[in-house]
């Protein structure tokens, strides 16, 4: 004897196959959509990867795989003398942001003042102006006060942009702090400053490297305002593959290229594992 389902419960069950089925093909082209999406950004970064490893000097052909555009990248003593530059550069904004950024963040999310949203959407201006904007702004101002392009030109003006992020990196790690933490602190006999650098500061710390890393990254990639503020002798790593390309492109640029981006994604990694390792802490 065989049993049967009743009639209600038969078109139950169709109808739950039928969403099941429907389900399938909702993920599948999700699914695709995703594929097509992750191939349409990276596909440009495979091509360029590849090419880094031909043996022929321009990019339209291909004539074998070869490592010597990398060992040639390594001989060039002008790469390095940017990138040095370049390091300079971020390093030193990036220090002088994440000071400055650490103490307005803090600042005005402690502190209650006339005309504070004002300066809140001030201070984020950097982050929704063009970089062509800030970079003439920049350069009119240097003219204005007379004050010669050099290196530490490009660092003043790096430290515009920088500054915001870091900023704004922290506030939202503060925001998510418990306020009676620095409070409690004090209730139990601490300074200020040493609530601040025994409670406040070690809570911070992984949303400030995170926005230093963010910062460094950003500084270390930017063409257009380094391009405005830059002196004789301050050539910066972007400006240098700017000046090469413009020729065409060449093995030893796509080599350089393809380098840059693996630092670039080591630190994002890193910046990533930072921040989940502050949520986690925040969590327990």
């Amino acid at each position: 004897m065989v049993d049967t389902l009743p009639t209600t419960d038969q078109d139950a069950f169709l109808t739950m196959k039928k969403t099941a089925s429907r389900n399938r093909w909702v993920i599948s082209w999700q699914a695709i959509f995703s594929g097509l999406m992750f191939l349409y950004m990276y596909l440009p970064i495979f091509v360029l990867g590849f090419y880094s490893f031909n043996e022929s000097a321009y990019s339209s052909s291909w004539q074998g795989f070869s490592l010597k555009w990398y060992s040639t990248l390594f001989q060039d003593e002008r790469v390095f003398t940017a990138l040095q530059k370049s390091l300079t550069v971020a390093v030193v904004a990036v220090g002088i942001s994440a000071v400055i950024g650490t103490m307005m963040a803090v600042g005005l999310a402690k502190y209650r003042f006339p005309g504070r949203t004002l300066f809140v959407g001030v201070s984020y201006l950097p982050l929704i102006v063009p970089d062509i904007a800030i970079a003439v702004a920049t350069l009119v101002f240097l003219a204005v006060i007379g004050l010669p392009l050099s290196l530490w030109t490009i660092i003043a003006a790096h430290v515009v942009f920088c500054l915001a992020y870091v900023a704004i990196v922290v506030s939202s790690r503060l925001a998510s702090l418990d306020p009676n933490l620095e409070e409690a602190a004090l209730d139990l006999g601490a300074t200020p400053v040493q609530a601040f650098i025994r409670v406040l500061l070690p809570e911070l710390a992984p949303a400030i490297l995170a926005g230093c890393l963010l910062s460094f990254v950003l500084s270390m990639d930017d063409f257009l305002i380094s391009s405005f503020t830059a002196g004789t002798g301050s050539t910066t790593l972007p400006m240098e593959i700017f000046s090469r390309i413009r020729t065409g492109v060449k093995p030893d640029i796509n080599a350089l290229s393809v380098l840059l981006i693996l630092v670039s994604g080591i630190i994002a990694c890193v910046a990533e594992y930072l921040r989940y390792q502050g949520e986690k802490r925040r969590l327990r």
